[in-house]
């Protein structure tokens, strides 16, 4: 995620900077420079979109792989299984409450929640019971 947020930053610097050297170029009268800052243009808009796309591929979990009778037998709750899949992707507390816009402590609760449920002492004992009980795409 970082890294698509440093490049669309930088993009978005790039086109800044074509629109002021775009200016220049109209009061200066030369428009030669014009023409070749729009077709450096059109390649940050075809850049933009080929990230796009690649990101509008990426699935989070495949839905037919994940056991769904399992996560009832275990009693785990529609926001325990949120936090379990951000777990999976290997976020801390602090960032899974962000996402999921809840206090730290809470997200605290579910975590020692899911230990006990999962029956594992660490969190990635746990990730790795999920995925072998199926409640996780691998």
């Amino acid at each position: 995620m970082k890294k698509t947020i440093l490049i669309f930053s930088a993009l978005t610097i790039a086109i800044l900077l074509l629109f002021k050297f775009s200016t220049y170029s109209y009061l200066s009268g030369n428009l030669a420079v014009e023409l070749v800052l729009g077709a450096i243009a059109l390649v940050f808009f075809f850049v933009g979109l080929y990230i796009n796309k690649r990101q509008a591929r990426k699935q989070p979990i495949a839905e037919e792989d994940v056991d769904h009778n399992m996560i009832t037998q275990l009693g785990i709750s529609n926001r325990e299984y949120e936090v379990l899949f951000h777990l999976s992707k290997g976020m801390s507390n602090k960032e899974i409450a962000d996402s999921l816009f809840v206090s730290e402590s809470t997200i605290k609760t579910h975590v020692s929640n899911l230990l006990v449920k999962l029956d594992a002492k660490r969190r990635t004992q746990a990730i790795q019971k999920a995925k072998t009980l199926r409640l996780l795409s691998n």
